[in-house]
């Protein structure tokens, strides 16, 4: 069993990470339209493309990775290499030039696609790590669990943290909005930079994988690979259900709830704004992360998996039926927005867990493991989803007459037309139910059980134990 240690510093890296997927995913598109000064058609394009290409490039990260041989190992050099432009690109994402518009969506594209290429550069790698750190498939859960439980800390921290810090540079000391939210990335990204330097300090690779099929045989092995589309398509949605609801939040606020709002709990009085809102729920799933290990343990991944898709259906219809113009409709959104956050909490380090077994099926399938290959899928599903769910977001938002902010309008209250109050409304609750509901059907069909993993992982230790010539790439099934 690995060291506890060993176990943080795992959770270290994807803490850094998640720092900053959560400010790109829930505050970027708002930052875009209402602070950088492009349109919401612009924004949603520029977040579509950009995640595409960051998305296609995940492969390609995982095939050099898999191919990399260093003495630090294959996947954990990454994390020394890529920490510093990961931090600095993030700074120049949330750089404003003082530019025409034209000049200024060009360095939009460029930064965020710098920025996109970075993320890829480091969290690939890092996701793959899982697949050599440990080949007992409970661990890795484990493992996972740890990765995820941090990831939320670092988000709870990042999106409770970023309004704050936004409005002391803004109003202490006098900077504009866009000099504000530059100077509160940069503190973000200095912490980001130590975390991922504790990563690699605190662990290590222990199985050593070799890729020996050709880049041609490792694709074929990829695209034949059933559990893994599965896998995939259920993936996106989870990650669409994420986006989609968080980068609506923001707006959500501002234009339905009214910025900041108090909510009395007995005799207390607390201020209720969107990253409270948002850092509550990184609290909650960190609650959900905790419980992923005792329930899988106790009912298998699969059916884990379609219960909490069944049950984010139902409360994100229940959530369109609150009214944010009451005490009690306000407390209500939060302990809806708490209890949403425990099962996503106890979906994100299951979806890990689970491509760390379709590694290990295919690596018995094939003959050769792609470590480094399928869990770039992982992140390139990730990548999808947010690139479709913030791009809809917006066309949404201004196919339906959404009002952006401009300068000197960003602490304004402006009346959005009916049309868009509905949009909004519908961003929070039916959308992202039937994308839950779409997730649930995709995973019915996935074949990887827990008595199958079972089979899977006692072959695997036994061909590790006592190699075996190659089955080449027949790709015989073998569940």
């Amino acid at each position: 069993m690995a060291p506890l240690s060993e176990k943080i510093g795992y959770g270290f890296g994807d803490m850094a990470s998640s720092m900053f997927w959560k400010v790109f995913s829930y505050y970027l598109p708002f930052f875009y339209a209402n602070v950088f000064g492009i349109s919401l058609v612009d924004t949603g394009i520029l977040l579509l493309v950009t995640r595409i290409w960051d998305a296609v490039s995940d492969p390609m990260m995982g095939i050099v990775a898999d191919r990399t041989k260093t003495r630090w190992g294959k996947y954990r050099p990454y994390l020394l290499w890529v920490a510093a432009p990961f931090s600095i690109c993030g700074i120049l994402l949330f750089t404003t030039p003082d530019w025409g518009y034209g000049a200024k969506l060009v360095w939009a594209y460029v930064t965020y696609i710098l920025m996109m290429t970075v993320y890829t550069g480091i969290n690939v790698p890092y996701g793959a790590m899982l697949g050599v750190m440990t080949d007992n498939s409970q661990e890795k859960t484990v493992f996972s669990s740890f990765r995820m439980f941090f990831a939320y800390g670092g988000s709870f921290i990042a999106l409770f943290a970023w309004d704050p810090l936004c409005s002391l540079f803004r109003d202490s000391f006098a900077f504009t909005p866009q000099t504000s939210w530059q100077l509160a990335m940069c503190v973000i990204a200095s912490c980001c930079f130590i975390l991922f330097l504790l990563c690699f300090k605190l662990t290590r690779e222990k199985i050593e994988t070799v890729s020996t099929a050709t880049l041609g045989n490792d694709l074929r092995a990829l695209v034949t690979n059933k559990p893994w589309w599965l896998l995939n398509g259920a993936s996106l949605c989870f990650n669409l259900f994420n986006t989609v609801r968080g980068a609506t939040v923001a707006f959500f606020f501002a234009d339905i709830i009214g910025g900041e709002q108090h909510i009395f709990i007995f005799s207390l009085s607390l201020l209720f704004y969107s990253g409270l809102f948002l850092g509550v729920g990184e609290v909650a799933n960190m609650v959900g992360v905790a419980l992923a290990v005792p329930i899988t343990n106790r009912i298998g991944k699969k059916p884990t998996f379609i219960m909490v898709d069944a049950l984010l259906i139902v409360f994100s219809i229940i959530f369109f039926t609150l009214s944010p113009a009451t005490n009690a409709g306000l407390l209500l959104m939060l302990l809806l927005q708490v209890v949403i956050s425990v099962l996503t909490g106890v979906m994100s380090p299951l979806v890990w867990s689970m491509y760390a077994d379709v590694s290990d099926y295919s690596e018995l399938r094939t003959g050769t493991a792609s470590t480094g290959l399928i869990f770039s899928s992982a992140s390139m599903a990730q990548k999808f989803g947010g690139a479709i769910g913030g791009a809809s977001v917006m066309w949404l938002l201004s196919g339906c007459g959404y009002i952006e902010r401009k300068d000197d309008m960003l602490d304004q209250v402006i009346t959005q037309p009916e049309s868009a109050i509905s949009c909004l409304w519908m961003l929070m609750t039916f959308i992202p139910a039937g994308v839950a509901l779409l997730s649930m059907i995709i995973v019915w069909f996935y074949p990887l059980g827990t008595k199958e993993m079972a089979s899977i992982v006692a072959d695997l230790r036994a061909r590790r134990e006592s190699p075996v010539p190659s089955p080449g790439n027949d790709f015989t099934e073998p569940v």
